[in-house]
C-alpha cells in the first residue's frame, strides 16, 4: 500500500493570493493525519477533496500563527457535522491551552472528544505506535517550543506471490500470517512449504520527516538521518541569511545542505516568504547543494514507496 502526501499550504507567516499558510495531509496506512493547520485548512480539504471526518490524527509543531490558526475553525466545522469519533491532537501545551480558551468563550460543547497528547520540545520520543506506524517527535530550534516528526512504517509485510500460493493450493485463510513472514504448514502438519517460495521481499518501510519553522541547525541533521523523504522549511534565499538567522528560519541553500548531510533520499522545500512570487528561485539554490529536490507545491499529492 502507497504512502501519500497531499500539500494544502507552503507560504509562511503572510498568506499571499495563491498561496496558504503550512499543512499537509498524510494518508500513511490508512491512517488520515493532518500536520499543522494555517488559516484556511478546511478551505484546502474541500479544495482538493479531502474528507475532514475522515481526519484522525492531527501533529501540531508549534504555536505561531500560520501553523495554527485553521484548527478552531476546522474542530467548531467537524463539530457542526456531528462528528462523533474521537479527534487525536498531538501538539505543545500551550495549543490546548489555546483550543480551551476558544471553546470555553464561544460557549461551545463538543460532541467529540479532543484526545491530547503534549510534545516535550527537549528530546526525541516516541508520541504515537501501533501495528503499522510510528510517530517520533524531536526537537527543532525556533523562537518558541517547537518540534519536528518523523513518521514510519512498522516492519513491511512481505508481498504474496499469488502464482505460487495458487500453485501450492495455499487456502486464502493462511494469507495473511504468510504475509508476516511465516512458513506454510497444513493442517496435517504433512505439508510445510518455506516463506521465501510464497513471497517476494517488499523493501525497507518508508520515513517522512517534516521539519518545520527552525534555524539550520546540525542537531537536525542528526535527527533526520536517512530518511526517504524529508520536509523541511526554506523560508529565504540564502541572500537573506541574516534574516533568516534573526527570525530562526531557514534559507533553500541551508534546506539543501540538511538534506546532503543527512544522506536522505528526497528533499521537499516549503514555508515561504510572501516576497518571492517566483518559488523555482528558492528550488534552483537548494539544487545547488541537493540536486533530489521537489516544491512542496500546493494541490501536489507526492506518493511515497
Amino acid at each position: 500500500m502507497s504512502i501519500e502526501l497531499t500539500i494544502l499550504g507552503n507560504s509562511s507567516a503572510t498568506p499571499t493570493l495563491n498561496r496558504f499558510p503550512s499543512a499537509q495531509y498524510l494518508n500513511m496506512l490508512d491512517h488520515h493525519i493532518l500536520i499543522d493547520c494555517g488559516e484556511g485548512t478546511q478551505m484546502q480539504l474541500r479544495k482538493y477533496k479531502i474528507k475532514k471526518s475522515k481526519l484522525h490524527y492531527i501533529f501540531i509543531s508549534h504555536v505561531h500563527g500560520d501553523h495554527i490558526l485553521g484548527l478552531p475553525g476546522l474542530i467548531f466545522s467537524m463539530n457542526l457535522n456531528s462528528r462523533l469519533e474521537p479527534l487525536h491532537i498531538f501538539g505543545p501545551a500551550s495549543l490546548f491551552e489555546i483550543l480551551d480558551m476558544f471553546l470555553k468563550h464561544s460557549d461551545t460543547r463538543l460532541r467529540f472528544d479532543i484526545v491530547k497528547h503534549i510534545t516535550d520540545d527537549s528530546k526525541r520520543e516516541v508520541i504515537f505506535e501501533n501495528m503499522l506506524i510510528k510517530v517520533t517527535s524531536f526537537p527543532l530550534y525556533h523562537r518558541i517550543p517547537t518540534t519536528g516528526f518523523i513518521f514510519e512504517e512498522q516492519s513491511r509485510l512481505r508481498k504474496l506471490n499469488i502464482e505460487a500460493c495458487e500453485r501450492y493450493h495455499i487456502p486464502f485463510t493462511f494469507y495473511n500470517d504468510i504475509k508476516r513472514g511465516k512458513d506454510f504448514i497444513s493442517a496435517d502438519g504433512k505439508t510445510e512449504i518455506s516463506n521465501e517460495k510464497l513471497t517476494y521481499d517488499s523493501g525497507l518501510p518508508i520515513r517522512y520527516a517534516y521539519c518545520s519553522d527552525t534555524i539550520y541547525d546540525k542537531r537536525v541533521i542528526n535527527e533526520v538521518r536517512d530518511v526517504d523523504w524529508l520536509y523541511h522549511e526554506s523560508t529565504f534565499l540564502h541572500e537573506k541569511l541574516e534574516r533568516a538567522i534573526e527570525t530562526k528560519h531557514t534559507t533553500a541553500k541551508q534546506a539543501g545542505m540538511v538534506a546532503k548531510e543527512a544522506n536522505v533520499k528526497n528533499l521537499l522545500i516549503g514555508h515561504f516568504s510572501s516576497r518571492y512570487e517566483d518559488l523555482n528561485e528558492l528550488l534552483e539554490e537548494a539544487k545547488t547543494e541537493f540536486p533530489q529536490t521537489e516544491i512542496a507545491e500546493e494541490g501536489i499529492t507526492f506518493v511515497f514507496e
